[in-house]
């Protein structure tokens, strides 16, 4: 009999954990071996049990699970990581795969896909939710978040910073109109109805500090 993958659960809502562990354990081929609930007790629990991979949520207590995952890949550790999350933001996918992620789940992926995808993170095969992918595909033909054009990314990160149309019309050298009306392509593009909006979504997207 083929020794199992040995599995670390790293989130930080325990009735998550417990669903995980129960499909998981049901796999012969799978066994949980640990969880944490931040990114200390999942760095710590990677050195006691040593899991072949770490089914990793993006949003943790102490870092965020891109900290956990760069960590890993800074020590050189023996262990692939699954991303498991509730977003799909460009900023949570791009920080997750760029520290070294094999996979990238959406927590509303079917049961069956959980367990397919941690089998293949044990090979070191990638695995990303359709969406996800989509995602990724977008990237390597090289278009921007959000469907946004270079002059709207840039009026989008001014906004963020809390600049008005005014200051941002003087910063790029273009009319208050202008201005105006790249504001009103943003929001309209994106589905949001105030500045605030985008401000949050430019700084989910990793676009803005």
């Amino acid at each position: 009999m083929s020794v199992p993958i040995r599995v670390l659960l790293v989130d930080d809502h325990p009735a998550l954990r417990v669903g995980l562990r129960v499909l998981l354990d049901q796999a012969e081929d799978i066994r949980v071996v640990g969880e944490a609930g931040d990114t200390d007790e999942a760095l710590r629990a990677i050195v006691e049990h040593r899991p072949g991979v770490v089914v990793l949520d993006c949003q943790l207590p102490g870092g965020g699970g891109a900290s956990v995952a760069q960590e890993i890949q800074r020590r050189e550790w023996a262990t692939r990581v699954l991303a498991l999350s509730s977003y799909a933001d460009d900023g949570y996918v791009r920080a997750m795969v760029d520290a070294g992620a094999v996979g990238y789940l959406l927590k509303d992926e079917a049961p069956a896909a959980i367990v397919a995808a941690v089998r293949a993170a044990a090979l070191g095969q990638t695995w990303f939710s359709p969406a996800i992918e989509r995602k990724m595909e977008a990237w390597e033909r090289g278009e921007l978040p959000g469907g946004l054009t270079e002059r709207e990314l840039e009026v989008l990160r001014l906004v963020a910073e809390g600049q008005s149309n005014k200051q941002i019309a003087r910063q790029l050298c273009i009319t208050v109109r202008t201005a105006n009306f790249h504001v009103g392509n943003i929001l309209q593009k994106l589905e949001l109805v105030s500045r605030v909006e985008a401000a949050v979504w430019a700084k989910e997207q990793g676009l803005a500090p």
